[in-house]
């Protein structure tokens, strides 16, 4: 189940995607490759088969990604203090 994405995690990650876009998402590019390398192709592939701009498309799926990501750990977290 994906976790509830906060108001301070939305924050907290567009304060960071924003300060500057290309820079990263180049870093996330490089991340996600290691992290999860299905992940990384199947946005490569949706943003490479689309008339949409891929970039964009791309930004979109590492964003959703970097967001869930937080929620996951922010849970774990929480679950772990009420052991």
């Amino acid at each position: 189940m994906i976790p509830v994405i906060s108001e301070e995690i939305s924050a907290e990650t567009f304060s960071e995607i924003f300060e500057d876009m290309p820079v990263w998402r180049k870093k996330m590019i490089h991340y996600i490759k290691d992290e999860n390398p299905e992940i990384n192709s199947a946005i490569i592939e949706a943003a490479n088969n689309t008339d949409l701009d891929p970039k964009a498309i791309a930004l979109g799926a590492y964003m959703s990604y970097a967001l869930i990501e937080r929620a996951v750990r922010e849970n774990d977290m929480m679950n772990e203090n009420e052991r």
